[in-house]
């Protein structure tokens, strides 16, 4: 029985591996051939040679970006629960309120970003509104959900265990709610590197954004290249770490 699941799970990542090398052959194809424009599509051989020769200023910008996306992340978090617990529980806040969430949550952070660039004192606190506005909604609306769908058996034995307050938030409330909460963490994180990378590209003077941004206007696609793939690449070793973490988390809920 091992046996056929380890085939399996192993079937599962051949099958991986062959549809990112169907996309780097694409890539080939479209570069070689007559018809593309080589001037925006260089050869791989270029995109690699940019790429190790950036290799000390891809860490200098991740290191940026990163003090940028860590503070923005953690507030949105903090912002999302604060305001995502108390309209999960109380019916008459939620019924005034979702509707107000609702249509802010539409408005775009890309929108805002004029106003944020000429109302706020510095870039910096510029993009971290943008980042935590454009990424922290999805997080409320899932623990709004999660709050609302948790099985009542739960909140009756914590009715009979006589929890309250804090304490039911903290052992009944947040961990029966955390499988929806969680879900829409994973969206805010992926939403958070889009506003990361937006905010990166006008004002700042280090980030992968920035990267992508300075080689783009220089004409410079080789190093554009390699700077679009170093970013998925550290987005993908992010969203693995934080997909561990979660399956960690909420091992007792996964089959």
């Amino acid at each position: 029985m091992e046996k056929k699941k380890s085939k399996k799970k192993y079937w599962k990542y051949l099958v991986t591996i062959a549809i990112f090398a169907l996309m780097v052959l694409a890539y080939y194809l479209i570069s070689s051939s007559e018809a593309s424009n080589s001037y925006l599509f260089p050869a791989g051989s270029k995109i690699w040679q940019a790429f190790v020769q950036d290799k000390s200023v891809f860490g200098t910008n991740a290191l940026h970006s990163f003090k940028l996306l860590i503070p923005s992340l953690f507030l949105a978090i903090v912002l999302s629960l604060a305001i995502g617990i108390p309209l999960g529980l109380n019916e008459t806040a939620r019924d005034i309120m979702y509707p107000v969430l609702y249509v802010v949550s539409v408005v775009p952070a890309i929108l805002l970003s004029p106003f944020a660039l000429m109302l706020a004192p510095t870039f910096r606190s510029a993009s971290l509104f943008l980042i935590v506005y454009g990424c922290m909604f999805p997080t409320v609306f899932a623990t709004i959900t999660g709050i609302q769908t948790i099985d009542k058996r739960y909140l009756d034995r914590a009715k009979t265990l006589e929890l309250k307050g804090w304490e039911k938030i903290t052992k009944v409330i947040l961990p029966a709610a955390s499988p929806s909460i969680f879900a829409g963490l994973v969206t805010t994180m992926r939403g958070s590197f889009l506003m990361l990378v937006y905010s990166e590209m006008y004002g700042a003077k280090y980030g992968m954004g920035f990267y992508v941004r300075k080689y783009s206007e220089f004409g410079m696609y080789a190093n554009t290249w390699s700077g679009f793939i170093f970013m998925v690449l550290v987005l993908v070793i992010v969203m693995q770490i934080f997909e561990k973490i979660k399956n960690h988390l909420l091992k007792w809920s996964i089959n």
